[in-house]
């Protein structure tokens, strides 16, 4: 059966850190689903640098179908951004999904600002390790500020930005798969 994630992308969010990963992810043999999160009637959602991706479906019909429970994905990710990361912490029904995912003991990824922006308000941080954009862990307390390119605390992965990108996304697939698929994919990308 394959792996199945998830990924949110609100208006504003660093196209790097979503292209990247879902590509990834995707050679890898992982499913992913990409969602607008706030979408107005379309599922487009433009990054932060303006480029427009259309996402496969929206937060607010997966809501509608039933299928925003963690026993529906194995991983979810959250690229950062501004105001990408902050437009998702806006978003109620994701931070009932993402302590649901959480609880369910599944993985929960973030980079850049969406750790200390997402996460941390919703209590997912707390006494783990992570690491962010730099500057970040300053709206952070009662967890554990790394350097580190990815930082993984169990089921919690974290990573600093757009140029860490492609560490976070094999993470992510050895965490899923395994440490082999990983790396396959990291020499086939010639990262």
């Amino acid at each position: 059966m394959s792996k199945k994630a998830i990924i949110f992308l609100a208006e504003g969010f660093e196209e790097v850190e979503a292209i990247t990963p879902i590509d990834y992810l995707r050679r890898a043999g992982i499913e992913v689903s990409t969602v607008a999160v706030g979408s107005k009637g379309t599922n487009e959602v433009k990054g932060a640098h303006g480029i427009p991706v259309i996402a496969d479906t929206s937060l607010s019909a997966l809501a509608g179908a039933g299928r925003l429970t963690g026993a529906s994905w194995d991983a979810v990710l959250l690229p950062g951004g501004i105001p990408g990361a902050p437009n998702l912490a806006a978003s109620g029904e994701l931070g009932a999904f993402l302590k649901d995912m959480a609880g369910a003991g599944k993985l929960v990824t973030a980079i850049c600002a969406s750790p200390a922006v997402v996460l941390f308000p919703l209590g997912l941080l707390k006494g783990r390790r992570f690491t962010g954009y730099p500057g970040t862990e300053q709206e952070v307390s009662g967890a554990q500020w790394s350097e580190g390119t990815v930082v993984i605390d169990g089921n919690i992965i974290t990573s600093r930005g757009a140029g860490t990108a492609a560490a976070w996304a094999t993470a992510i697939i050895g965490k899923l798969l395994d440490e082999g698929t990983a790396q396959t994919i990291a020499s086939a990308v010639l990262l």
